[in-house]
């Protein structure tokens, strides 16, 4: 283990889109635990599309920043926590965290299975795809379904829990050519279209020319709109983002179709995946049996080192990822 720690602060709030000038890397002597506490060294840490709209008023200024981090007990003062446990917890984007009982959970290890599944599809993000699908739309099987930023964390796991769970036509949208290409060929989607080549409408018409039976909206904007028309009666949207305001300056995006919702009997519900915590149990039996017998694979674009964090945030933020974008310690090479 090293002698200094380092966090990331955020330093300013951004108008648009954000830099590197917004955020500072602090050293710091490694942080002992008190009684009652243990020091986790972190292995593998999550960017989200979330931590954008966070950057507008919830991070505080000058502070370490919130965030999904895995790393392992390497010093503790409270029997209930074992040097060498593997642990989750949300105090972000650092490499060294001091925490209590209660700020952790203990990661279940399956056989096969990568540590860092437990920030993709086994962790928030899978979660996040699985209770929109479950809980949310109520999939069922041969129901159509349409994913706006298919190709993203969210995206990519929707797709695969949404074949296991028998979907119809699966159709998403992506920024290029070359990620629609990889939805089809890997995750399962019958039909991606790159957004960029014409009106969303268009071109979510022509790929589910029957229209679609459930939207899961991670863009907001003209995709809501495009899936609103495209949405057969009693159809469900499930709320999960708004990428396309994120780092919008203008006014967001007036949809025009609102009244569809009446006419149409729509559903339209978001959610926070906080609130669903105790269905990972339910998720782990549901997935890890695939990812076990190969039926199902990673969607994660890997960035190695702590110092690559704020890199990895701005490149899933311009849709540099495929899948879920994590971080990855040089610790973590063993596990």
């Amino acid at each position: 283990m090293t002698e200094t720690a380092l966090t990331v602060h955020q330093t300013s709030r951004p108008h648009g889109f954000p830099t590197p000038a917004h955020f500072s890397f602090v050293e710091s002597p490694i942080p002992r635990p008190a009684p009652g506490t243990a020091l986790v060294e972190g292995l593998y840490w999550s960017v989200d599309p979330y931590h954008r709209e966070m950057m507008d008023g919830d991070f505080a200024l000058d502070a370490p920043l919130e965030g999904r981090t895995i790393g392992r007990v390497v010093e503790s003062r409270d029997p209930s926590l074992v040097e060498g446990d593997l642990v989750g917890h949300r105090q972000g984007w650092r490499t060294h965290a001091v925490v209590t009982p209660d700020e952790v959970h203990r990661l279940p290890r399956f056989d096969g299975v990568p540590l860092s599944a437990h920030l993709s599809i086994l962790g928030g993000t899978g979660l996040t795809a699985y209770v929109g699908l479950t809980r949310i739309a109520e999939l069922r099987a041969g129901q159509d379904l349409f994913v706006s930023a298919a190709a993203g964390g969210v995206g990519t796991a929707t797709g695969r829990l949404a074949r296991l769970m028998g979907a119809g036509r699966l159709v998403g949208s992506a920024g290029t050519a070359a990620k629609a290409a990889y939805l089809t060929e890997h995750v399962g989607y019958d039909e991606v279209f790159d957004y960029h080549a014409g009106p969303t409408a268009d071109l979510l018409a022509k790929a589910a020319p029957d229209g679609i039976d459930l939207y899961v909206d991670n863009v907001g904007g003209e995709h809501l709109e495009a899936a609103i028309s495209s949405l057969r009666d009693r159809g469900r949207i499930v709320r999960v983002g708004t990428i396309a305001q994120y780092n919008a300056t203008g006014a967001p995006y007036a949809l025009r179709n609102l009244p569809d919702i009446v006419e149409k009997s729509l559903r339209m519900e978001g959610f926070l995946v906080r609130d669903y915590y105790p269905l990972q149990e339910e998720l782990y039996e549901f997935v890890v049996p695939h990812l076990q017998s190969g039926r199902v694979t990673l969607d994660e674009t890997v960035v190695a080192g702590f110092d690559g964090i704020v890199d990895a945030f701005l490149g899933m933020l311009r849709g540099e990822n495929r899948g879920k974008m994590i971080v990855r310690a040089a610790a973590a090479d063993q596990d």
